[in-house]
């Protein structure tokens, strides 16, 4: 079974700004490059706040009335591999993109691509929470999401205010919430948006791609909970809103089965660790116990069984030089 690993970004970030320059910078930070023009002369200010979990970075940004663009030279300058989801929290804009104009009250949600030119129009002060994420992190192919930059899709089908109101309150508690915790609530929100979308524009998974879909999940899952004792088949199912015995039965199609899964792994990242001359001087009861072993002794025969020799003479062995 083959689980893709990731570099997660998990972070938050806070500004305050009465100063131009310094909100494009933050600006720049956030996003992918813009021109951002003042609608009006005078008294200028923006608060900003952005979260990243896994794939998606989520930022809020009230401001005073301005002009946002992404011409053909900020798209020359990168950036062209993402979606945006804007929601609408206060204020009202206009979207321009693909050649549709979209004009957003307060609670609209809409679609918007880094890759082709697009404007946005603030004509006052405005609240807007913007959800980012990577085009391959959706299975819907890339054209067909053509058809939604510029749409009203809170007017299109009623999982626009679900999504809505989870991305709103996940952003507001993300600080409170523990790493793991962020990470699959990122998940949600992108398995959210990915249901939105296809519902929208027809594209009904089939039930294969819905188990292939979760079993990913629960891999990117397993992987950042490897550490805990307490990752078992019960919890697992239980984080995802499964019973166990469905569980098993995913698994039972991939010629593995959960324990295995998570003893391969826990056994890769000892694998690794052992051979790091960095951790040369950590106990290899503590390197087993980082990875959920916290049974030496059990540590110890199930590292033999597996490599023919105990962890020990693993690490002794790839010391060596005549090993190298």
């Amino acid at each position: 079974m083959n689980m893709l690993r990731r570099n997660v970004q998990d972070f938050t970030t806070e500004m305050h700004s009465d100063d131009h320059a310094s909100y494009l910078n933050a600006i720049a930070k956030s996003f992918v490059p813009l021109r951002i023009s003042p609608q009006h002369r005078g008294e200028f200010f923006a608060d900003i706040r952005t979260a990243g979990a896994g794939d998606v970075v989520f930022t809020e940004i009230a401001s005073t009335a301005q002009t946002v663009e992404r011409t053909s030279c900020e798209i020359s300058r990168g950036g062209s591999s993402y979606y945006k989801v804007s929601l609408l929290l206060a204020g009202t804009s206009i979207l321009v993109q693909d050649g549709r104009e979209l004009v957003m009250q307060a609670g609209d949600l809409t679609l918007y691509d880094t890759s082709r030119p697009y404007s946005l129009l603030f004509d006052g002060e405005f609240r807007n929470l913007i959800m980012m994420f990577p085009k391959n992190s959706l299975s819907a192919p890339v054209a067909s999401l053509e058809h939604l930059s510029a749409a009203p899709l809170s007017a299109m089908h009623p999982l626009a205010p679900i999504l809505s109101a989870f991305i709103t309150n996940f952003s507001q508690q993300f600080s409170m919430l523990a790493g793991a915790t962020r990470l699959q609530l990122a998940d949600t929100s992108l398995d959210l948006a990915k249901n939105l979308f296809t519902e929208v524009l027809g594209l009904h998974p089939s039930e294969q791609d819905t188990r292939q879909s979760l079993l990913s999940k629960i891999g990117k899952y397993i992987e950042v909970h490897l550490p805990s004792p307490d990752l078992t088949p019960s919890s697992i199912a239980a984080a995802h809103y499964i019973s166990t015995r469905y569980l098993h039965t995913l698994f039972t199609e991939t010629g593995t089965t959960v324990a295995a899964l998570i003893k391969e792994l826990r056994l890769e990242r000892c694998h690794a660790d052992l051979v790091d001359s960095a951790q040369a001087t950590r106990g290899v009861a503590a390197i087993g116990a980082q990875w959920g072993f916290l049974d030496a002794a059990h540590f110890s025969r199930i590292f033999r069984a597996a490599n023919g020799m105990s962890p020990t003479e693993f690490r002794r062995f790839h010391s060596e030089p005549s090993s190298r």
